[in-house]
């Protein structure tokens, strides 16, 4: 099992320094979205705070920039020739995080549109209600040969997306709901990703056996969902509680996996 997964509770950008280059075959990183401003949500029919915590707060625009440019960087070092990034936002964060990733001179590949169908509302009514966030995909330079698993994208079984049609082209638009009640069975985390959203990053830009880095790891569900699909995973986070919540949740994918053999 310690082979298969390392967690680290530590500050991503100092702890990728102890990696050495060309390490991970693929990155997926959702980081601080900076919006946690006072505002207010809606979670299961009421209002609530869209306040995260203190690491999801923004310090303006240039340090918000700055931050992210850095961890980009330190991620491009550790990612393989090869190797793809995966970085999940919103508007909040994803176009500084688009912006910084072309400075560094990553090839973006795609951006994928995950529109959730159970989004929660908007409150204020004043605004269109938020039902999707933006993914890109890119590869370390232009030079990278990446990998796509277009057979599995293409012929797989996604039965819970109604936009994928069965044996035609996976599109850039994909339809998954937010996470299961099952999900969290071990604990909450604010920004928690579904499993079947990992699932299909994984199975689309890794093989079996490759290593895969969460810089931003929250509850683990990336790690949860390389577990399910036979991939080696390493995570880091910064807050000791959803460490712990982490490795519950990937213990428990393992043991799982581990009983069906």
């Amino acid at each position: 099992m310690e082979e298969l997964y390392h967690l680290y509770c530590a500050d991503c950008i100092k702890k990728l320094k102890d990696f050495p280059e060309n390490t991970f075959d693929m990155i997926f990183a959702d980081p601080p979205y900076m919006l946690s401003n006072g505002g207010i949500s809606c979670q299961n029919g009421h209002v609530v705070s869209v306040n995260k915590g203190d690491w999801d707060e923004s310090k303006g625009f240039k340090e918000d920039f700055k931050f992210h440019k850095k961890w980009l960087a330190a991620c491009q070092r550790v990612l393989k020739q090869n190797g793809t990034l995966w970085v999940s936002g919103t508007y909040h964060s994803i176009f500084q995080c688009g912006f910084a990733m072309q400075l560094l001179g990553y090839h973006i590949l795609n951006d994928i549109s995950w529109f959730k169908p159970n989004a929660s509302p908007n409150m204020s009514c004043r605004y269109f209600t938020a039902s999707h966030e933006t993914l890109i995909w890119a590869r370390k330079n232009k030079k990278s040969r990446h990998y796509f698993n277009y057979d599995a994208m293409k012929d797989g079984d996604f039965p819970k997306d109604f936009i994928k049609k069965p044996h035609a082209q996976m599109r850039s638009v994909w339809a998954i709901g937010t996470p299961t009640p099952s999900e969290k069975q071990f604990g909450k985390h604010p920004t928690q990703k579904p499993v079947e959203l990992l699932e299909r990053i994984i199975l689309a830009s890794t093989k079996e056996n490759d290593l895969i880095l969460d810089p931003f790891m929250g509850s683990g569900t990336t790690g949860v969902a390389a577990m399910k699909l036979e991939r080696q995973f390493v995570g880091i986070e910064k807050n000791p509680e959803f460490i712990a919540l982490a490795d519950r949740r990937i213990f428990d994918a393992y043991q799982h996996k581990e009983n069906k053999l």
